[in-house]
Parts: structure tokens; C-alpha cells; sequence
């Protein structure tokens, strides 16, 4: 494990690992522990009380934060016709079929995210195996297999973005930067949780959020209390 630096020495002398902070204070402690000479990305990470291994207990799915993520995406669409001029319309990066295809299996990845209408989806799901592992797979719960291709583009330029269960069953979703307002990082944490809260399975047992924690890229992480989002 690599050494820490004074200044991340210092950053964990502020928090106090062992206690459960409010969501504001506990957003406060990652701005004043973010040490990095660069704008760090906060993190929300959700522990939940589901099993990753049982279907009906998955969670995937995509929502836009009140204020974006500070970073704008790039996005590609595979569309034809009038929904490739729809996609360009809306502010796509990239918009084409067969030529982007073949692009990707020569090891083009200049995107973050694909949106794909289904009719193209026969050729797109061609990509899977390299798509797959990066997780830029199209995907109708995320929204991105859609013939609502304005829509869909827009919402992901202003800050759409995803949750999905892991095989640890914790959920890691960004919620801004370090440079953020707290009063925006409070609302986009606060919809974010409200969100999970919200697709909770009807198969979940126990306790659902076992726990709950926000940090920035190279800060400590800060536990946060989540009895007021959990009735």
C-alpha cells in the first residue's frame, strides 16, 4: 500500500473514523481533507443489505443530479436517419453506425458514455465483449437503448449518472467536486440517496443501507449517518 503523504496524514487527523456525521458535515470534512493539487471528484459509497447474487435483489439504474457532476461527458450514439440528426442536434459527440462499430474494435474508446437506439442494438450488442468490461454497454435501465435519443443525450450532458449494485453489494456513484458548493453536494448526495432508497427491492431482508460514506479521489472516506433517509 503506497505511503501517505503529510497532507493526507494531516486530511485523516480530521476525521473521526469511528463517528456517524450528518450529511453536511460529513461533505464539509471531505472539502477540507481534499489535499490534491488537482479538482478531486466526491464519492457517495452505499454498503446495502442485498445479495448481489440473487436477481431480485440487483439494483441498476440512472438519475440526474440537481447539479451535475462537474465533468461533462462525452457521448456517442449509434442512430441512423433522423435519429443520428436528433442526436447531433442535441449536443452528441460522436453519431454514426457501422463505421464507429468498426472504429471501437480497432481500440477506439475517445467516449464515457453510449447511447444506442434498439434498432441498432443487433449490431451494437456485436461489441459486447469489449464494451462490457469497460461497463459503456448500452443498456435499456439506464436509459441508453432508447429512441428518445434528444432526451437521453441531454440529461447525460447535464449530469446523469449511474448506480448499480457490485458483487460486494456496495454502490459507488460521484456527486461532484471538491470545488462544489456545499449546498450543492448536500442536494446532489441527498437525491442520490433518495433514489437508492427509493428501487429498494421488495426481496431485500434487514437492514438495507448498512452503511454510508462520501470521500474525494485521494481523501479519507467520512461516514455518514443515514437515519433521516431510512424510516
Amino acid at each position: 500500500m503506497a505511503k501517505k503523504t503529510k497532507k493526507q496524514q494531516e486530511a485523516l487527523k480530521l476525521v473521526d473514523r469511528t463517528n456517524e456525521y450528518d450529511v453536511k458535515e460529513a461533505l464539509e470534512l471531505v472539502k477540507k481533507a481534499a489535499t490534491a493539487n488537482f479538482d478531486e471528484t466526491v464519492e457517495a459509497a452505499f454498503r446495502l443489505g442485498l445479495d448481489p447474487k440473487k436477481a431480485d435483489q440487483q439494483i441498476r439504474g440512472a438519475m440526474v443530479l440537481p447539479h451535475g457532476t462537474g465533468k461533462t461527458q462525452t457521448v456517442l450514439v449509434f442512430a441512423k436517419g433522423d435519429k443520428a440528426k436528433e442526436a447531433e442536434a442535441a449536443g452528441a459527440d460522436y453519431v454514426g453506425d457501422q463505421e464507429l462499430i468498426e472504429k471501437i474494435n480497432q481500440g477506439w474508446f475517445g467516449f464515457d458514455v453510449v447511447v444506442a437506439t434498439p434498432d441498432m442494438m443487433a449490431e451494437v450488442g456485436k461489441l459486447g465483449r469489449v464494451l462490457g468490461p469497460k461497463g459503456l454497454m448500452p443498456n435499456p435501465k439506464t436509459g441508453t437503448v432508447t429512441f428518445e435519443v434528444e432526451k437521453a443525450v441531454k440529461e447525460i450532458k447535464a449530469g446523469k449518472v449511474e448506480y448499480r449494485l457490485d458483487k460486494q453489494a456496495n454502490v459507488h456513484v460521484p456527486i461532484g467536486k471538491v470545488s462544489f458548493d456545499i449546498d450543492k453536494l448536500v442536494e446532489n448526495y441527498t437525491a442520490l440517496i433518495e433514489t437508492i432508497v427509493k428501487v429498494k427491492p421488495n426481496a431485500a431482508k434487514g437492514t438495507y443501507i448498512r452503511n454510508a460514506a462520501v470521500s474525494s479521489t485521494m481523501g479519507p472516506g467520512v461516514k455518514i449517518n443515514t437515519s433521516e433517509f431510512v424510516k
